[in-house]
Parts: structure tokens; C-alpha cells; sequence
């Protein structure tokens, strides 16, 4: 985490098969790069889901994550305020994202943390 970031913000979701390409050229060519140039955004990763197969208590163990998102980004923030912000609001509905990416998502998730650490 970087020192100006208080805030972790997480947006996951699925996309339709059909539009996962596409999903993943404008998130990393178009939408997260509209994002970092908000002030107040301070970093941005993307992530997939992935199986999880792990050793707890002296026994390997397959966790099965049902229902959870794909995929997630995180962004980190000096402030909440950044969320509601003119310039988030445009970033957010720049590009071809709104148009030919955001109507294919579901299950989306937004979540807002404070580090605390």
C-alpha cells in the first residue's frame, strides 16, 4: 500500500463469455487508466479468480468460493470523497466502457474499507 492511500475500494464482478475480450481490453486500456488520473486515486490492480486449494490445520483443503465474482479491482484512495467526486463521475462513465462493457457485467460487488494498519 502506498502512504497517501487511507481507503481500499474493491469492484468485482462476472461478464457475459462473449464479452470477456473485450471486458479485459478497455478495463486495462481505457477504464483504469481514465481512473488513475482522478485526484485522489492513487493505485489500481486487477485480479481473476483463481482456485484455492490450501493446508489448514495439518489438512489440504479445496476451498470453493460459489458465487464469488470473477473478477475484482482494487483502487486505493486518500478519501471517500474521491467516489463522489465531478471527476470520478466522469471517469466512470468515459470510454467504451458504459456503453459496450458495463451493460455485460453482473453480480457486481462494491466495497469500500478504511486501512487501518
Amino acid at each position: 500500500m502506498t502512504a497517501k492511500a487511507n481507503y481500499i475500494l474493491s469492484i468485482s464482478m462476472d461478464v457475459d463469455a462473449d464479452k470477456e475480450a473485450l471486458f479485459n481490453e478497455v478495463y486495462d486500456t481505457e477504464h483504469i487508466p481514465l481512473l488513475l488520473k482522478v485526484p485522489g486515486v492513487v493505485s489500481a490492480k486487477r485480479c481473476k479468480l483463481e482456485p484455492l486449494a490450501m493446508i489448514i490445520g495439518g489438512e489440504r483443503k479445496t476451498v470453493v468460493m460459489e458465487g464469488e465474482p470473477k473478477y475484482m479491482a482494487f483502487y486505493e484512495l486518500e478519501s471517500p470523497e474521491v467516489l463522489v467526486s465531478e471527476a470520478w463521475a466522469k471517469a466512470v462513465d468515459s470510454g467504451r466502457w458504459p456503453g459496450e462493457v458495463r451493460p455485460y457485467t453482473r453480480n457486481r460487488r462494491h466495497v469500500l474499507r478504511k486501512l487501518i494498519g
